[in-house]
């Protein structure tokens, strides 16, 4: 039976030292070790079939390379699963395994998802939601290098920083790209201010209008909800019996599932997408906005892109930190001031928006 290759072995066939092959082969080159070894140390690894042991690496660094992530529904939902799967991507690209657990909308099993994680010896902590919201962030994550994704802390002092979609920005552009295609009267079908979502989505509308040096008419700002039956009503009472003069050209809805409620509605009244109506939703959800018909212009989250973003940053933490740093489950471990990284949102172009009708520019 054939030896297996040591990291001894692959530092004699790349003319480099041990320490070199150990820093290139657990993430920790760049800086350390020149590029062009790094090339020959990987090429090496791979002539050889070379891993390092997992198992081997972690007794030696006191790093368990497991990072656990803390859902508020992510799993247990059909929404969002991209924010773990792109946190995940980034991890096992650097040697890390992630560990997930589901709080199912409970806040009382907070502390003891993270403290079960804990005892599990993660070496960092994630917290996501399904929506944005505000967290009250457990005060045992910060025992470790903790992010949040999706959400943002409501204590800032507690300092754990958030990446979050950028949503005023989001609505800014969904109002853009409807200006753009000469609509003037657009009405927003706002969700509800008790979701932070709403109110920046708002106020990306009004600065879009600003922008272009144009007024948001009265009325044509409502929080209705986030379903589809809230959508068909917020639809019918914008646009049933009402001339079309008076009527909007165009409706943004502050999710997918309003937009189909508003499809509905168009569809009681006779009125033709995007002929009549432009319609637009936010989210891009999967199996919704690109099945509809006609298929639905929208604003897709990143949802994957914050997930990698979050633990990009959470695993540059931890590179910062010293490897053999024992946590004694006493002091949080330090965080610098919080910060909100934003993720832009994505406009997706279909066929549900199209030119302003005739006559109504």
């Amino acid at each position: 039976m054939n030896r297996k290759a040591t990291a001894l072995d692959v530092a004699k066939l790349a003319g480099v030292s041990r320490s070199a092959v150990s820093l290139v082969l657990n993430g920790r080159g760049d800086g350390n070790v020149a590029k062009e070894s790094q090339v020959r140390i990987r090429e090496a690894a791979a002539t050889l079939n070379y891993t390092p042991n997992a198992i081997a690496v972690s007794l030696r660094n006191r790093r368990s390379r497991i990072i656990g992530i803390v859902s508020d529904q992510v799993v247990t939902s059909p929404f969002d699963g991209n924010i773990i799967a792109g946190a995940d991507a980034v991890a096992r690209s650097q040697g890390f395994v992630t560990v997930v657990m589901d709080t199912e909308l409970d806040e009382t099993r907070d502390e003891s998802a993270v403290a079960t994680l804990l005892d599990r010896q993660v070496d960092g902590l994630m917290y996501v939601t399904v929506g944005l919201r505000p967290l009250h962030v457990p005060l045992n994550m910060l025992r470790v290098p903790s992010v949040l994704a999706n959400c943002f802390d409501d204590r800032p002092e507690a300092g754990v920083p958030a990446v979050i979609p950028d949503e005023v920005r989001g609505g800014r552009e969904a109002a853009m790209h409807l200006l753009g295609l000469g609509h003037r009267d657009i009405a927003f079908l706002a969700g509800d201010g008790v979701t932070p979502a709403a109110p920046r989505r708002i106020q990306g509308h009004r600065d879009a209008f600003e922008a272009a040096g144009l007024p948001v008419r009265p009325g044509r700002i409502l929080e209705a909800g986030w379903d589809i039956d809230a959508g068909f009503h917020g639809a019918m009472k914008l646009l049933d019996g009402v001339a079309a003069p008076d009527r909007p050209t165009a409706i943004v809805c502050a999710n997918d599932r309003l937009a189909i409620g508003v499809v509905l509605a168009a569809n009681r009244l006779g009125l033709a997408i995007p002929q009549d109506l432009s319609i637009m939703g936010y989210d891009d959800e999967f199996r919704i906005a690109s099945t509809m018909v006609p298929a639905l212009t929208t604003m897709a989250l990143p949802l994957r892109e914050m997930g990698a973003a979050a633990m990009t940053g959470l695993l540059r933490k931890l590179s910062e930190e010293p490897e053999d740093n024992d946590d004694d489950g006493g002091a949080p471990a330090g965080h610098g001031r919080p910060g909100h990284t934003l993720v832009p949102c994505r406009l997706v172009v279909r066929e549900s928006t199209g030119p302003v009708p005739a006559g109504r520019t």
